[in-house]
C-alpha cells in the first residue's frame, strides 16, 4: 500500500501539535518537515526547534525531512537529534559532494534520499539508486506549498522505477507537490511509493476520505 506523507508546511502552526494529530488519525503514515533556507529555495520555512518539539509532542511518529538548503551535510546532525528518521537533501544543491552529504548523513544513524527538481533529468539520479533509502520527485518547483502538479511527473516516477528494477534495488520513490485524490492514483499508477500531501489533507473537511484514496494501490 502507498504511504501517505502529511506535509506539514501546510498546517496551522498555532495549533501545530493538533492539526498532525488529526491527520494521524485520519490514516496518514509520515510527517514530512519541509525545510527552507531562502538560499537553495526562495522562501524560508522553520529548522530544527519546530523539529524537536513537534517529535517531543509526537514522538512514535516517522519524521521524513527534506532539506531544501544549500548546506545539507552542515546541518544533518541537527536534525537528526531533533527526531528525523529520514533525511533528504536536493542533488542540485551539492552536485560535486553527493557522497559526502549521503555519507554525513548516514554518519547521524537516519535513512537517506536525494531529490530532484522538475528541470533535472531523472537520470541524474540513477547512479545513486543503489546507496540511498529514498528517491524524492518534485512535481512542483521547490520552495512554496500550493503549486499546482506538474504533467511531466508520472512519466518520471515511471523512469525510476524501471531503473530501480533493472538495478533490482528496494529504494523507494516518493513524490511531492501538487497531490490530491486526482494526482495522487497518477503517480500511484507509475510507481511510487510514497505520496507527499499537503493542502489536499490538511485543508479537507474529510482528510481520511482523502488517504483511502491516496492508500489505494
Amino acid at each position: 500500500m502507498t504511504k501517505v506523507a502529511a506535509s506539514i508546511l501546510s498546517a496551522d502552526f498555532a495549533n501545530l501539535h493538533k492539526d498532525c494529530t488529526r491527520l494521524l488519525e485520519a490514516g496518514a503514515d509520515v510527517m514530512h518537515f519541509d525545510v527552507m533556507d531562502g538560499h537553495f529555495v526562495p522562501n524560508i520555512s522553520y529548522g530544527a526547534p519546530v523539529l524537536t518539539c513537534l517529535h517531543a509532542a509526537l514522538p512514535d511518529v516517522f519524521y521524513d525531512v527534506h532539506l531544501m538548503i544549500s548546506d545539507p551535510a552542515r546541518y544533518a546532525a541537527d536534525f537528526a537529534k531533533a527526531g528525523a528518521d529520514l533525511i533528504t537533501f536536493h542533488l542540485e544543491a551539492v552536485p560535486d559532494t553527493v557522497e559526502e552529504v549521503i555519507a554525513a548523513i548516514r554518519a547521524t544513524g537516519c535513512q537517506v534520499g536525494i531529490s530532484i527538481r522538475p528541470g533535472t533529468p531523472v537520470e541524474a539520479v540513477f547512479p545513486y539508486l543503489s546507496v540511498v533509502d529514498l528517491i524524492l520527485v518534485m512535481s512542483v518547483e521547490p520552495g512554496f506549498g500550493g503549486q499546482k502538479f506538474l504533467p511531466t511527473t508520472p512519466a518520471r516516477i515511471a523512469a525510476i522505477r524501471a531503473e530501480r528494477a533493472r538495478l533490482g534495488c528496494n529504494t523507494l520513490i516518493e513524490v511531492d507537490g501538487g497531490i490530491n485524490t486526482v494526482t495522487g492514483p497518477q503517480c500511484i499508477e507509475a510507481g511510487v511509493d510514497w505520496l507527499v500531501a499537503g493542502n489536499s489533507l490538511f485543508r479537507a473537511e474529510d482528510p481520511a476520505a482523502v488517504v483511502r484514496v491516496l492508500h489505494s494501490k
